[in-house]
């Protein structure tokens, strides 16, 4: 268990812990075998859940800076700590808020996966990326950021080296993209001196979303290198915000496409015109 201590010596602001229920157990070798055209793997990885603060009503949007500061440093601690394990191949982190996002528990918190294998859609972001270098040697998602910054009208917020942007071609209503300004492709590469600032937007974003979605559901995801991969010319990390205001149905599911109601520049100007949550 991995634990920040308050004031106190027997207080805590942050833990992180076993899930009591895991999707992966942490326990045991990986093992594959085949089954006709068909192959298994045992479910050998680790599942943990980062519980955010102490108090039971916060949320990222009212936590204070150096709170929300607190869990991304403990998101770079894990990461760094379970690259060490040569059985783990990735690691996800995570957040469902709200039941209908998938949470569970209505306390604050978020979890983290690692898995042995890298995950399909991993993959196919990573292979994506790496062609788009080749064509034009450059990072597709450093391109993305400078033509946002040079066009603006996506743009949600900016904090010292940090963007949040709502992506040209949004699958969901408000989805919004966290992303470095400068290239970065593993999240733990973060130094601690950016870590207020990244934090600052985050809370500043949700904050946002507090306000125009009336504290939405949502998810959001960490998209990070693969473990064996960290420096990486192609590939950036960014963190994916995704409200949960629309249904994915049966033409979703079936071609891949999204509808999405609401144009990004429509979603960048309520948010960035949007005070964020006031400490409380």
């Amino acid at each position: 268990m991995l634990r920040f201590r308050g004031p106190d010596a027997d207080s805590w602001t942050l833990r992180v812990v076993p899930n009591k229920f895991p999707a992966l157990q942490v326990e045991g070798e990986v093992q594959a075998t085949g089954d006709g055209i068909y192959d298994r793997m045992n479910g050998v990885g680790a599942h943990e859940v980062i519980i955010e603060t102490p108090d039971h009503f916060e949320n990222l949007g009212t936590m204070l800076p150096g709170a929300v500061a607190e869990l991304l440093l403990a998101y770079r601690e894990r990461l760094v700590d379970l690259k060490k394990d040569p059985r783990f191949e990735y690691v996800l982190i995570f957040k469902n808020q709200g039941a209908a996002a998938g949470a569970s528990l209505e306390h604050p918190h978020s979890q983290l996966i690692a898995t042995p294998i890298l995950p399909e859609l991993v993959l196919e972001e990573l292979e994506g990326a790496a062609r788009y270098y080749r064509m034009k040697e450059r990072c597709v998602w450093c391109d993305i950021v400078r033509q946002e910054r040079r066009d603006g009208t996506r743009i949600v917020l900016e904090e010292d080296g940090f963007l949040a942007i709502a992506p040209f071609a949004p699958r969901f209503p408000f989805e919004t993209w966290v992303l470095p300004v400068g290239h970065r492709a593993s999240f733990e590469s973060i130094e601690p001196d950016e870590v207020e600032a990244l934090a600052r937007l985050l809370r500043g974003l949700v904050g946002r979303f507090n306000r125009v979605l009336r504290d939405p559901p949502y998810n959001y995801a960490l998209h990070t290198a693969p473990l064996r991969a960290t420096e990486l010319d192609h590939f950036h990390w960014h963190l994916e915000l995704m409200p949960k205001l629309t249904k994915v149905a049966g033409f979703e599911w079936g071609t891949g496409f999204f509808i999405n109601p609401t144009p990004p520049e429509e979603a960048a100007r309520f948010l960035k015109a949007a005070p964020e949550t006031p400490t409380g």
